[in-house]
């Protein structure tokens, strides 16, 4: 069933436990991550840091957890040439606090596309292109000015001034879930035009893809 943005709650994570040390991460559908005393639990949202690059600054939710390993949900990492046996080293840190951002608007994102190489070579009458990795992901809102004070506003100002790392999730009213690691912009100027209300303007700038998880 196809749904509408209406109803989603977009919030960012402010505080991150201290980071847990990942011994090493295994090669399959769902990634078991080794680390010794987690202490972790079922849907708990982690924010991984991997010399795997690109597992490097993702978010995942936490699945089947023991006492010293646990799955990342939705991590596919059985492409060896891609994620190195062995591999995968590095810490993890866990969202402890979570701060809703209300009375949000025009949400857009940007970026996530397929960079393009064109090739043409001198045998051929033909160009080709190849892809090259991805574009950087951003996503722009704005926000009621008037909620200045609030637990939200004063959310994104702080994350903005310490450039700290983050994670925004967004909850769709029916329960389907995107998770997206980064960093805030938070520009206070005053937007206003004739027939609005006045807001300022939020950006995320993603620092690796999405992870998304169905209701």
């Amino acid at each position: 069933m196809a749904r509408t943005p209406s109803g989603t709650i977009t919030s960012v994570a402010t505080v991150l436990a201290p980071a847990k040390t990942i011994a090493s991460i295994s090669n399959a559908a769902e990634a078991v991550v080794n680390s010794v005393a987690h202490g972790y639990t079922a849907g708990d949202i982690v924010l991984v840091f991997s010399s795997w690059g690109r597992l490097n600054y993702r978010a995942f939710k936490v699945k089947n957890p023991t006492a010293d390993a646990f799955t990342l949900q939705e991590c596919d990492t059985s492409n060896q040439e891609q994620y190195t046996p062995g591999g995968g080293a590095g810490t993890v840190r866990k969202v402890t606090t979570w701060v809703d951002l209300d009375r949000t608007m025009k949400h857009a994102s940007s970026g996530g596309d397929a960079k393009q190489v064109a090739v043409k070579f001198s045998e051929s009458d033909v160009e080709v292109s190849i892809n090259d990795g991805f574009t950087a992901v951003q996503r722009t809102f704005e926000m009621d000015a008037d909620m200045i004070g609030t637990p939200g506003y004063t959310a994104l100002r702080t994350l903005s001034q310490t450039n700290a790392s983050t994670i925004v999730r967004r909850r769709a009213k029916t329960g389907a879930i995107s998770l997206i690691p980064g960093t805030v912009s938070f520009n206070e100027e005053e937007i206003e035009s004739e027939g609005s209300i006045v807001t300022v303007k939020g950006t995320i700038n993603g620092q690796n893809i999405s992870t998304r998880y169905a209701a």
